[in-house]
């Protein structure tokens, strides 16, 4: 995870900086020597806007009028002609700006370092060798830059903040002008300059959340040796630092937080807020203030390391070996843009190169761990106004960011996921009641901006509010964290304790077992009788129709599988989408395993009502070319140019697809035809290749895994930091995590197969991995892969696996012809060689 330069570019765009984090808050820094640049972050900074954030309450009245005309194939229902509103949009907190004089360079290295969370600099100029440690403290919630030379004082430090409307597409939005030209900020200092900040009143909109309120960034600076003093510039303030052995910047940047009215504004409360951030950063100073009147750096971040070690530090994934042959000799010394330059001229995959984005991956992946899921940006934006308002989009790219959370071990990764989670349930609770009128149920939304997960993103185009299959997919991570460690008591943030009453709660008690219920109940409700298919598939409306006869099935409807819609047919609101199906099929199956576990008085109860819908679900249906169909319908037929593949629900995130050999041949079939017909089409987006990537590992396809793979490595989807724009083209600019999160959950599908009971090594090898070694992967049966070593050409596999529980357990490795049975004790340590 390391960049060296000489010569550093001018205005060099923000998405190439490096990136630190505690889940909760960050920081964005640029690593110029001379002029370093500092952006904060907290994941529930969010702009207000003038659109409200409430259902519209006509939504519920047009259920009729959408389910028939969809019956009747009627594509010109355009749901009243509404317009879609949105959420809030995330913003980056204040810019802190570091100036020192400009000189030649000698010597210069950047990293992100996964063993501490931090992001290192080193250089050497004329005066002197130098460097800058910054990290995000999960101890303290406080962003903390230590700047020191070896023998040599620093050069003078000028510290100053850059005006919000500085950053890029500050007022500028996609459709007009950004809501955040109408708020308000104030320069926030003491005279001897002890700290330096910038407090922030968010626009006042009627009803919005937000109106009396906004954010605030404070940094404390600390160093021995040397003077420090403000001086006036135009219209503003800097801090001068002369003569310092070391520099100590400390900041914490506070979000929603009461500023009282805007009219007052810097007044009372925003004092008060500001005073209590201050407050934060003293008790930070006095932690780790030495007798000498210096700063324990090292002290801070040995907290960090262990921290980090529980994160990061349980997973470690290498591959092959750096010979003439593999195109890899002196790799290891390359920076990520010389090895990423290489990989463009390189047919074959550069292993080395997937080891190094592997573990950046890790290391974004635990920044963004512990209080929430990623967002589409994760936790940094440089920008106001981000693509898709760097929300949480939950029809795709949240799903895939936490694909490799379970199985890569990361245990606070998967607690922030609950909570972000958890703090939804109410808003889906309503979703449902408002569009369908269902009682206890879960509807959710394609977006949450992370405060609010109300039904609003809707209209003909995207019709989300009838996205049926969202809550169930959204189970997954939570079921399989259950799967890969047990039942847990799950300790609780303090906004969740709060509404709780209590600091943890029973993972399979109170959290599972009561959400996937309520995910029963709304297919239980989605599911009527009057809507049905006869037994040749045909779709039929019955009013007053109480019961299904022999042979007929339920009709999902309406049904939406985002984003597309039939050949011929131009609405996207239609019946039996195959996305729908494969849902409700897995939340059934959720079910099943889970009461089957606890089974207690109420399990046999629920075991049958689970059966019983289950057997009268649609079938899936198959086209000309055996390709399993977007939409179980006869009347609608697939629509290839798109990037979704929603309908392979079936393979991944659901399992159908290992337990039936026709299915998955129908689902390989059906990536074959997408391939073709959207070629060129929309064929750029990240998240449509990491969707196929997960789906060709669950199928156990290497071959086209490899491919897919080598077109990511080839493209210029990765920035020199090695995280992700949006797009393998860069064509929106839009940074992204998509990518970089999501090949962990590729890489762990392609080395292990799990599921209750059963482990299978390496199903969907790429060829180019013919030797590796991963250690601390997670099975979805209860045990940890300790260890497992392969040398394909030697025809050689070696593994530890450590069960939590005692049991029998189905070991695999068809690529190496093998299958045996064993069982294994809890806590015992079992060594297999293949």
């Amino acid at each position: 995870m390391n960049e060296r330069k000489i010569k550093l570019k001018t205005g060099e765009i923000w998405q190439e900086r490096l990136v630190a984090g505690n889940g909760h808050s960050g920081v964005i820094c640029f690593c110029d020597p001379y002029e370093e640049v500092l952006t904060y972050q907290n994941i529930e900074l969010l702009m207000p806007t003038e659109e409200p954030r409430m259902t519209p309450p006509e939504v519920g009245s047009e259920l009729q009028e959408a389910r028939q005309a969809v019956l009747h194939m009627d594509a010109t229902w355009n749901v009243h002609g509404r317009k879609r509103t949105y959420l809030y949009a995330y913003h980056p907190g204040m810019q802190l700006r570091i100036t020192t004089p400009q000189q030649e360079l000698e010597a210069y290295s950047r990293r992100m370092v996964g063993e501490t969370g931090e992001i290192i600099m080193d250089y050497r100029d004329k005066t002197g060798d130098f460097s800058r440690h910054t990290f995000v403290s999960r101890e303290d919630c406080v962003v903390t830059q230590y700047l020191a030379g070896g023998k040599e004082t620093l050069p003078e430090l000028i510290l100053s903040i850059d005006p919000p409307e500085t950053l890029p597409k500050f007022g500028v939005k996609k459709w007009g002008t950004g809501p955040e030209v109408n708020m308000k900020y104030e320069l926030v200092y003491d005279k001897a300059g002890t700290y330096l900040g910038q407090a922030a009143h968010y626009p006042v909109f009627v009803e919005s959340e937000l109106q009396d309120k906004g954010y605030v960034t404070m940094v404390r600076i600390l160093h021995t040796g040397g003077s420090r003093n403000v001086e006036q510039t135009e219209g503003s303030k800097e801090i001068h630092i002369r003569g310092a052995k070391a520099v100590w910047i400390l900041a914490k940047t506070a979000a929603q937080v009461e500023m009282g009215e805007m009219e007052d504004f810097p007044g009372v409360k925003a004092q008060e807020t500001i005073d209590a951030v201050l407050a934060d950063l003293k008790s930070a100073v006095a932690k780790y203030r030495t007798k000498e009147g210096s700063w324990n750096y090292e002290r801070a971040l040995a907290l960090q390391k262990e921290q980090q070690r529980e994160t990061y530090g349980t997973v470690s994934f290498h591959l092959g070996e750096q010979t003439a042959d593999s195109g890899e000799e002196g790799v290891e010394k390359e920076t990520n843009t010389e090895l990423l330059q290489r990989q463009k001229n390189t047919p074959q995959m550069l292993q080395k190169l997937m080891e190094r984005i592997y573990q950046t991956g890790r290391y974004v992946q635990a920044a963004c761990a512990g209080y929430s899921a990623p967002r589409l940006c994760g936790l940094w934006t440089g920008e106001w106004n981000p693509g898709w308002s760097g929300a949480y989009t939950m029809d795709a790219n949240v799903n895939i960011q936490v694909s490799g959370m379970n199985t890569g071990h990361m245990e606070k990764a998967a607690w922030g996921y609950m909570y972000f989670i958890l703090r939804q349930i109410g808003d889906w609770k309503e979703n449902a009641k408002a569009v369908y009128g269902m009682w206890d149920a879960l509807l959710a939304p394609v977006n949450t901006d992370g405060n609010r997960a109300i039904m609003v993103e809707y209209d003909i185009d995207y019709p989300f509010q009838y996205w049926n299959a969202g809550a169930s997919w959204l189970m997954v991570p939570i079921f399989e964290y259950w799967q890969c460690f047990g039942n847990r008591q799950i300790p609780l943030p303090e906004d969740l304790a709060k509404v709780c009453g209590k600091q943890s709660l029973d993972l399979e008690q109170e959290i599972l077992r009561p959400l996937l219920w309520k995910t029963f109940h709304f297919w239980e409700q989605l599911c009527t009788p009057e809507y049905y298919t006869d037994r040749e598939g045909q779709p039929h409306y019955k009013k007053g129709k109480t019961a299904l006869e022999e042979g007929e099935k339920y009709l999902i409807i309406p049904s939406y599988s985002p984003e597309n819609h039939p050949n011929g047919y131009s609405s996207t609101i239609t019946a039996n989408a195959a996305m729908d199906i494969a849902a409700a099929s897995d939340v059934l199956r959720m079910i099943r395993e889970l009461e089957e576990r606890i089974c207690d008085e109420r399990s046999g109860e629920w075991l049958t009502a689970s059966r019983e819908l289950a057997a009268k679900l649609p079938e899936y249906q198959m086209d000309e070319t055996g390709g399993l169909k977007e939409w179980s319908l006869p009347q609608m037929h697939d629509n290839h140019e798109h990037r979704h593949i929603s309908h392979l629900y079936c393979a991944w995130p659901g399992v159908e697809a290992q337990h039936n050999v026709g299915l998955a041949e129908s689902c390989r079939q059906a990536i074959r035809n997408r391939n073709v017909g959207n070629a060129g089409k929309d064929d750029t987006a990240s998240h449509g290749w990491i969707h196929k990537g997960l789906v060709a590992a669950r199928l156990k396809d290497g071959r086209s895994l490899g491919e897919i793979l080598r077109l990511l490595v080839q493209s210029d989807i990765f920035y020199s930091s090695l995280l992700t724009d949006h797009n393998t083209d860069r064509c929106r600019g839009v940074y992204c995590t998509d990518t970089i999160l999501g090949l962990q959950g590729i890489i762990h599908e392609a080395l292990v197969y799990s599921e209750r009971g059963e482990i299978e090594f390496l199903p969907a090898l790429p060829e180019e991995w013919k030797q590796g070694s991963v250690d601390g992967l997670m099975a979805r049966t209860r045990i940890c892969i300790r260890k497992l070593a392969w040398n394909l050409e030697k025809k050689i596999l070696e593994a530890e696996l450590e069960s939590y529980e005692d049991q029998e357990v189905r070991i695999s490795c068809p690529v190496l012809q093998y299958d045996a049975c064993y069982y294994l004790k809890q806590g015992e340590l079992r060594r297999i060689r293949i």
